[in-house]
């Protein structure tokens, strides 16, 4: 099979479009069902998940060498 081809068959995980995404299913489950009442709290969760998901994208560019 051509190099072309097997390069368009599989991708590398987005780490941050993941992570992010995971991050406010799980930020909009807590606000449905009232778990976290506080705004302050909420702002800080998702400021404090979104630098771990930039993180973890960051360690896996350097270990994928690009």
């Amino acid at each position: 099979m051509p190099r072309e081809v097997e390069a368009r068959r599989t991708h590398r995980t987005d780490w941050m479009a993941l992570l992010s995404g995971v991050l406010f299913i799980v930020l909009g489950i807590l606000i449905v069902t009232r778990a976290i009442t506080d705004w302050l709290v909420l702002v800080g969760v998702m400021v404090l998940g979104l630098a771990f998901a930039g993180l973890v994208a960051i360690i896996a560019r350097v270990v994928r060498g690009k």
